[in-house]
């Protein structure tokens, strides 16, 4: 109708419409698509947050199963095997769920491969938590807790655009690769504790920006963004950045489970 009465008025007057006239609707359909766009990535968060907690509650009672249960922790400790098993689940599962764009938005599919990654992911932290003794493994647990929710809180409400820092998230990383190739030639001669001390804290540091990174592009309001049907992808991360925090943190404060 509007188009109409544009039209009309021009052919009477012999002018071309204005921009107002010419642009009239166009607003409400922008306010529009905007808040559709809105109650996605609403949605989509809140799918991301269910997973990951699922995914949190999981690992942690397979770490607190391998830490406080003596038997367990025997049993595990004294079959590395399960370790190695774990690993190559892990690594065949994040490849496939990295690479294959296709598989990972299929359902059930994604969802079956998300498991069996958190599964082998939790014991792989709960092999390596029960060799520390339980009150670090608790200590780092909470420290782990509070950081993520710190970050979380500052993700969501602050203006500070995370996702524009690549060069100090890539500074960080290159620092980390140094000091664990130094760490592999210097290990044979005699440890280094305060080379290992400086790679720990580093790893704590670069993680926490990671997710402080993933949240803001989990959010889609900063300068880059994640599609809404990537919930497996950004799910992943978020929960692979928790992880390496936490065991970053074990490395930091953590005492040997002698």
């Amino acid at each position: 109708m509007k188009k109409g009465k544009v039209s009309a008025e021009s052919k009477e007057n012999n002018e071309p419409p204005s921009y107002k006239e010419a642009t009239a609707g166009y607003e409400e359909m922008e306010a529009q698509f905007a808040w559709d766009d809105m109650t996605i990535r609403k949605t989509f968060i809140r799918k991301v947050y269910a997973i990951l907690m699922v995914q949190l509650l999981v690992t942690t009672a397979i770490i607190g199963l391998f830490t406080f249960c003596a038997p367990v922790r025997f049993y595990i400790q004294t079959h590395p095997g399960l370790y190695s098993a774990s690993y190559l689940l892990f690594f065949s599962t994040y490849i496939t769920l990295c690479c294959c764009g296709d598989l990972r938005r299929q359902f059930p599919c994604n969802i079956i491969l998300l498991i069996l990654f958190t599964l082998s992911m939790a014991v792989m932290m709960g092999f390596v938590s029960s060799f520390y003794n339980t009150s670090s493994v608790l200590l780092c647990v909470g420290i782990t807790a509070l950081v993520c929710l710190s970050v979380t809180i500052f993700s969501f409400h602050s203006k500070i655009d995370v996702t524009s820092c690549q060069g100090v998230l890539f500074s960080l990383c290159i620092v980390m690769l140094l000091c664990a190739i130094t760490i592999s030639i210097v290990v044979p001669f005699g440890y280094v504790p305060w080379l290992h001390a400086i790679y720990a804290v580093t790893g704590a540091i670069l993680f926490t920006l990671f997710l402080a990174f993933d949240t803001q592009v989990m959010l889609g309001n900063k300068r880059l963004t994640i599609s809404p049907e990537e919930y497996i992808f950004a799910t992943l991360s978020l929960y692979l950045d928790i992880i390496y925090l936490f065991s970053f943190l074990l490395q930091i404060t953590g005492g040997s489970n002698d």
